[in-house]
């Protein structure tokens, strides 16, 4: 089944904060990366538990995050792209938290993702993305970040190539065309 991404306001002529773009790409980046965990399963790749499908998830999040700062970079001055960003970065972390709450039950799983969504950020930000899309080196890492956490067991040998070849590439279309879309 295709996902549908709603990327257009309701009322397009009222104009928006920061703060609601940022809540509306959150959205938009949790359907994304969910849709991709789901992707990997059925391509026989094979989870361990919730735990590891949400720590997929939240790499899928933290990628759409870079790419939505390099985004925002040429369209928007630094104060207003620091702006969207850490709304939008806030949003997803409500996001991790609720949801991870909602399957794996009470605890601070806010304050982790957020630790390695700033990690993350160190790394990528040594990677192009460009009018053309992210870079060879900008997929690997997060195929080479996915394969980390789903291991090197035989079933989930080829995942780094899963990732950098389709997945990746897709989710990068998708959010790339909605975050383009929320500015018109």
């Amino acid at each position: 089944m295709a996902l549908r991404i709603k990327s257009h306001w309701w009322n397009d002529e009222s104009d928006r904060s920061f703060a609601e773009i940022g809540s509306a790409l959150a959205f938009i980046a949790w359907r994304i990366s969910v849709d991709k965990a789901i992707t990997l399963h059925c391509e026989r790749f094979v989870y361990r538990d919730d735990a590891q499908r949400l720590a997929v998830i939240q790499e899928y999040l933290i990628f759409l995050v870079q790419v939505a700062d390099r985004l925002a970079h040429g369209m928007l001055d630094d104060g207003q792209r620091r702006e969207l960003v850490t709304a939008f970065a806030k949003k997803l972390v409500e996001h991790v938290q609720d949801n991870s709450q909602d399957l794996l039950g009470p605890a601070d799983y806010g304050t982790p993702f957020l630790a390695r969504l700033n990690a993350r950020s160190g790394e990528y930000a040594e990677f192009q993305l460009d009018e053309e899309g992210p870079s060879y080196s900008f997929l690997r890492h997060l195929g080479f970040e996915i394969q980390t956490l789903m291991g090197r067991k035989e079933e989930n040998r080829w995942i780094i190539d899963q990732v950098m070849d389709k997945d990746g590439w897709d989710a990068y279309k998708r959010f790339a065309k909605a975050f383009r879309d929320l500015f018109e």
